[in-house]
């Protein structure tokens, strides 16, 4: 197969992974009520099938993408779809709940292998100057498969049932992986054959284990002795972390991307801007449905706008990152994503549908213009060699970002609520009590964006040589 051919292959390769991943987490919302009756699962059980793939993924992808460096992008890229697969027709055909959740769980792992390894293989193909568009059409790739997610699951499964669900993602996932193994690059793939530090991934797993946890919690439990345990172990473990990565002679993150001021730059604004968009989808979904009164299809129409601009904006944004570069195109969408959720904030208790999905239009735009500008930032400054540790970081902000944005909004809502009292549930569930505290929740949210915007100064500018003519 020619250069240019093994390189369309990878751009398929890798859009239809990051689909698939992109596709199993939102259809999984959709079918889990039914999951739960069929089954006859507890409420805490079927969180536990999200939970336990999250906290499987986040924990394991910074040693996943090192994987990748060592072992080389495309076998990992294989084992980690081919897994994937193999562990959705499990769930498929699982008897019981705890057999879900064991499965996936496992299904996280296999997540982790594969998430770093649709951006290794990306960087391992082209060139650095050639890799805006690719990294933009995988962007946009997501944001069709997240639109798509919630129709596709709730027709399969009110026709098929829940188990169809699981069963969608094994046909594509096992024609890509089988693919992958039998097509051989032009070129034999280079692997660092650095060692991997296996303590440092430990520490590094249990930090982020106990991060994700915690956060995941405080939605649910809100802030209780277990939660503040949780943090502390997260400082003394990521305290831990860092302390042997200073020491080890082969570190689990490299001292040029771990000391980069641009890489951290990205990952900040990654941070911030999921963090920002999730908390505010957060509030939004219960304005739509609590204070309008939407039921699901109808709030998901209304939101359905975010989708399409991360799927058309993405493009667009490579287009702008060469003429304006990454430090202007990530601030200008850092800005946009902080103007749509201060829009939001602006609604009141009959608006608008148009008003609604204007919202989500500038919420959309400006989160693809920073999605496709902090990953080509972090893909780009990654030599070969690092590419997968690289993108194991980019994929842990994400992972991170919206657990972290939802946390603060139950948080900031609690808090906001008039005279100290939560909002509540049930009757105690007013449209007033939801619309004053979602106001200055939202505020600060939009702080957060703006902050997030500041922080794109220690990204390159327009003639930075990270975006031109630096090949390898």
């Amino acid at each position: 197969m020619s250069s240019e051919g093994h390189r369309r292959l990878t751009l398929a390769s890798s859009v239809i992974g990051a689909m698939i991943v992109a596709l199993d987490g939102t259809v999984l919302t959709v079918v889990q009520p039914t999951l739960q009756r069929d089954l006859h699962a507890s409420f805490a059980q079927v969180q536990w099938t999200s939970t336990g793939y999250l906290i499987a993924v986040a924990s394991l992808l910074v040693f996943a993408g090192r994987l990748g460096d060592r072992y080389g992008h495309r076998r990992i890229f294989a084992t980690g779809i081919l897994g994937f697969a193999a562990t959705s027709a499990g769930i498929g055909l699982a008897p019981d709940i705890g057999w879900v959740i064991g499965l996936r769980v496992a299904q996280g792992i296999f997540g982790a292998l594969l998430q770093p390894a649709t951006l290794g293989i990306l960087r391992a193909a082209y060139p650095r100057d050639r890799l805006g568009m690719p990294i933009a059409l995988r962007t946009s790739a997501i944001g069709v498969a997240a639109a798509a997610g919630p129709i596709v699951g709730g027709a399969l499964a009110a026709h098929l049932g829940w188990r169809a669900v699981f069963f969608l993602n094994v046909a594509p996932a096992l024609a890509v992986g089988l693919l992958t193994l039998a097509v051989r690059p032009p070129a034999q793939e280079k692997v660092s054959g650095v060692r991997l530090d296996l303590p440092g991934a430990c520490l590094l797993a249990v930090a982020l284990a106990c991060l994700v946890r915690t956060l995941v919690e405080i939605p649910e439990t809100g802030w209780t002795a277990a939660t503040a345990l949780g943090l502390v172990a997260v400082a003394v473990t990521g305290g831990a972390f860092v302390r042997h990565e200073r020491r080890a002679t082969s570190p689990l993150v490299p001292s040029s991307v771990l000391r980069s001021a641009t890489v951290t730059s990205a990952l900040g604004i990654l941070v911030a801007a999921s963090a920002s968009l999730f908390g505010a989808l957060f509030v939004g979904t219960y304005f739509l449905q609590d204070v309008l009164a939407l039921d699901p299809l109808q709030s998901g129409l209304r939101v359905l706008p975010l989708a399409a601009t991360m799927v058309l904006g993405a493009p667009v944004c490579a287009v702008l990152l060469r003429r304006w570069g990454p430090r202007g195109t990530a601030g200008a969408g850092m800005a946009l994503l902080a103007l749509g959720i201060l829009l939001l904030s602006r609604l009141g208790q009959a608006p608008a549908s148009l008003a609604i999905s204007g919202c989500f239009l500038v919420l959309g735009a400006g989160f693809s213009a920073v999605m496709v500008t902090g990953t080509a930032v972090i893909v780009h400054h990654a030599s070969v060699d690092t590419a997968g540790v690289a993108g194991g970081l980019q994929q842990t902000a994400m992972n991170v970002g919206p657990a972290l944005g939802v946390a603060a909004a139950t948080t900031l809502m609690t808090l906001a609520a008039p005279a100290g009292r939560p909002y509540g549930d049930g009757p105690h569930r007013t449209a007033d009590a939801f619309a004053s505290a979602m106001g200055p929740t939202l505020v600060v949210l939009a702080a957060v964006a703006l902050i997030g915007a500041l922080s794109a100064a220690g990204l390159p500018g327009r003639a930075a040589p990270v975006l031109h003519g630096h090949r390898r």
